[in-house]
């Protein structure tokens, strides 16, 4: 499914985020770089916004790994990231997020934008990005969320479920993929229930950060 919309899904998350999801990448970006060299794995890392952001905001000498299991979102990200001027720092994996092919305490920072809903098994992959971390690294997890608010959430609904299809169908030639998407949003666990879910992985400190009325949530857990 992916591979299928690769082409249209940066201009289609844009346009249906009003280019809010950029704001949200900038907030994950600065929890996830230091001012010191890092090694960073991005998950999940699709056509490559959030790793190429990384790229930019990261200190000398760090090393940016993008993976996914989608070839054809992938195939997107090195031709962006030389318009960018940072291809050079980023490096592409196809792997799966639940089974990472990393050694043990390899990397300062693991984080994921917008693809962990994705996961058929969230804990077990919770897990691997615990495994892959360093001694008091930390995961940086972005999610997009169901807002609380009675009249923000049927309005969200009502765009979500019925208008979002439509327009991404139109434009993206797939209207499954973009039932999908909103659907495994309302799937998603509440933060209170994701946060627990981390913590039973073994992250400690766990937090969780809204954005723009719970569109949007920053989870953050140390190793």
């Amino acid at each position: 499914m992916f591979d299928g919309i690769a082409p249209s899904y940066d201009r289609l998350n844009h346009l249906m985020s009003l280019n809010v999801d950029r704001l949200w990448r900038r907030c994950a970006v600065r929890e996830i770089v230091d001012g010191t060299e890092q090694h960073i794995l991005d998950v999940a890392c699709g056509t490559g916004d959030s790793t190429i952001a990384i790229a930019k905001a990261a200190a000398p000498g760090s090393r940016i790994i993008g993976a996914d299991i989608s070839e054809g979102m992938m195939a997107l990200v090195m031709e962006k990231a030389a318009r960018e001027g940072v291809h050079e720092r980023i490096r592409l994996e196809v792997a799966d997020g639940e089974d990472l092919p990393f050694p043990e305490d390899s990397f300062h920072r693991v984080t994921c934008a917008f693809g962990i809903r994705n996961f058929e098994h969230k804990e077990l992959g919770l897990k691997e990005f615990l495994r892959v971390l360093k001694p008091s690294g930390k995961a940086v997890i972005l999610e997009l969320s169901v807002p609380r608010n009675k009249v923000l959430r049927r309005l969200y609904d009502i765009y979500f479920l019925r208008v979002l299809p439509w327009v991404g169908g139109i434009l993206s030639g797939d209207k499954a993929a973009y039932k999908y998407l909103p659907a495994s949003v309302h799937a998603f666990p509440a933060p209170d229930v994701f946060c627990s879910m981390m913590r039973r992985a073994g992250f400690r400190e766990v937090r969780c950060k809204s954005f723009t009325l719970g569109l949007c949530r920053l989870y953050v857990g140390e190793k």
